[in-house]
């Protein structure tokens, strides 16, 4: 039996333990189903019921851990931190994929070839901290070189982004269906069923048109059986974040267009 299977107190020991916590405000969960969205999402979670747990494994102890919230990053908000809390409320920060790494049964074994022979592997401490960093790393690097392969004629063709601030807090909103997609889930290596909404408006005292906007298409959502020209009414959190488009799919499920607006956690949906 290997040093994984031991599992720590409740009560953390700070010696055993190095914490990474959020620098300024983090996102929290708005309710149950936004928690499920996101846990899905990043792919910790494949199970009927959504796991409320989860390992976070050193090379030689692990322990449970919850998840409380989450901060983005990149231009568009396409890259996540997200936020843990240990049994003694210490919150930390960890990449997504490597937590979902931690929850792998061979986990253990590839920490240890990751860093080599024991006797030239970074410490305990210093483990997850250089595995959490070169996540990151590979990640930033991706992005640069896909900015940078990117044609100079594709540039002219920018979308014109609206100018607006987005709103902190959950909006009313109007729009219509535009179409059904799928959207590349990177974390779960799998195409997500997203709705594509057009004429996207924030419901404010004055209107801020958003144009076309994306959201998840959640067990509440299809409860509606939405059809393209449908037109909604809903409340909603609206966050800057490009959809990824579907891989391997047909035609009829991908969007040519750029959609550079989620909606999180729709709510109150009346057809109209």
């Amino acid at each position: 039996m290997d040093g994984l299977a031991i599992t720590l107190p409740h009560i953390e020991d700070s010696n055993n333990t190095v914490y990474f916590p959020p620098a300024g405000h983090f996102e929290t969960f708005q309710d149950d189903a936004h928690y499920e969205e996101k846990v899905r999402e990043w792919g910790l979670s494949t199970t009927r019921e959504v796991k409320k747990e989860f390992w976070y494994k050193e090379k030689t102890q692990q322990r449970l851990v919850t998840v409380k919230g989450y901060q983005t990053y990149g231009e568009s908000g396409d890259y996540y931190t997200i936020i843990i809390e240990f049994q003694d409320g210490n919150l930390s920060c960890i990449h997504p994929a490597y937590l979902k790494e931690m929850q792998s049964p061979s986990f253990g074994k590839a920490l240890a070839a990751d860093f080599g022979d024991i006797s030239s592997a970074p410490s305990e401490k210093e483990a997850p901290k250089k595995a959490a960093e070169k996540s990151v790393d590979e990640t930033k690097i991706s992005a640069d070189n896909s900015k940078s392969d990117k044609p100079a004629a594709k540039k002219a063709k920018k979308e014109k982004q609206p100018a607006f601030e987005l709103p902190a807090d959950k909006v009313h909103f109007t729009a219509k269906v535009k179409q059904l997609a799928l959207s590349w889930n990177h974390f779960n290596e799998a195409n997500d069923e997203v709705i594509i909404l057009e004429d996207l408006i924030i419901q404010e005292d004055e209107p801020i048109e958003v144009g076309l906007g994306w959201c998840s298409h959640s067990k509440t959502l299809k409860k509606f059986e939405l059809q393209p020209g449908e037109r909604l009414e809903f409340d909603g959190k609206i966050v800057k974040k490009k959809l990824p488009k579907g891989k391997d799919c047909d035609e009829e499920f991908i969007i040519e267009e750029s959609v550079l607006y989620k909606i999180n956690n729709p709510s109150k949906i009346k057809k109209s």
